[in-house]
């Protein structure tokens, strides 16, 4: 699934393309994703001029001035391409997961992909209505932001027995954060994800909230992760994958590793939520 980073990404190319731009045609190509797609949205949305595109959580937010809001989220395997008039594809005929076109004055069109269906395109009544949306009502912080520190990441874990690893999946207690970020998080934050998450406090709440924006920051800056499905919105791959420290890397040393892999068994994997973890048990507790 594509994590925050990935979902950044996205959001940053489709402000670069689309914000000011007025949505000249919309073609619904199935009565929708993990949720129905609205009523007429092709009707609500043509004519509309995009404001501004934003991030909240892993969610895509396209503001349409007065009107509603777009509120887009990539599920499993979802993908957004944006097509300018000359690139190559831009004529070809949208492929079988292509569920969603915007064609954009200036004659850009966005292609929203999903095979597996897992992914949701809904709508705002408008601005106002966004923050109580059911979707983002119970979010918690936003990682990057001002927000979000040590002390903030503390509260949310104070009583939580849960592994730290679990309680960060939860995205009332930090928003956006998934599997592979969590990972490398701990990992730079130099705590076990076996660790109870209500004795994440002090300087270690700090330690992890620096290495969470710490991460994240890095990931965006490559592009986020490819993994399977997600591409950036121009069709390239990111690269932060290459960059990771543990996730994926199963019995090989983690970075600045001076023990015998032979005998400690490198990066190890465990299972938590029904999710992979990937840990180092020497330098993580």
């Amino acid at each position: 699934m594509p994590e925050l980073p990935e979902v950044e990404t996205v959001c940053r190319a489709l402000a670069r393309a689309l914000e000011g731009r007025r949505i000249v045609r919309v073609e619904v190509r199935r009565p929708g994703l993990r949720l129905p797609f609205p009523a007429d949205l092709a009707g609500r949305l043509t004519g509309a001029r995009v404001t501004q595109i934003r991030r909240r959580a892993k969610y895509i937010l396209i503001h349409l001035g007065t009107g509603p809001v777009v509120i887009a989220h990539l599920g499993m395997s979802g993908r957004v391409t944006i097509l300018n008039a000359g690139d190559n594809g831009r004529d070809e005929p949208p492929g079988r997961h292509d569920h969603l076109l915007l064609d954009f004055e200036g004659g850009t069109q966005v292609r929203f992909n999903d095979a597996r269906r897992f992914g949701l395109v809904v709508l705002a009544e408008d601005e106002a209505a966004l923050a109580g949306h059911p979707l983002l009502a119970d979010l918690g912080p936003e990682p990057l932001s001002n927000a979000f520190n040590g002390p903030v990441l503390a509260a949310a874990l104070a009583g939580r027995k849960t592994p730290v690893k679990a309680a960060l999946l939860d995205q009332r207690v930090v928003a956006g954060l998934g599997n592979i970020y969590i990972c490398e998080a701990l990992f730079h934050a130099g705590i076990s994800p076996r660790r109870s998450a209500h004795t994440v406090a002090g300087k270690r709440a700090e330690g992890l909230a620096a290495a969470i924006k710490q991460v994240l920051a890095a990931a965006i800056e490559s592009g986020g992760s490819s993994l399977r499905d997600y591409v950036q919105p121009n069709g390239e791959l990111g690269y932060f994958q290459h960059a990771w420290a543990v996730y994926g890397r199963e019995g090989t040393p983690c970075p600045g590793c001076d023990c015998e892999v032979p005998a400690t068994g490198g990066v190890q994997r465990i299972t938590q939520s029904g999710r992979s973890t990937f840990f180092c048990p020497r330098r993580q507790r």
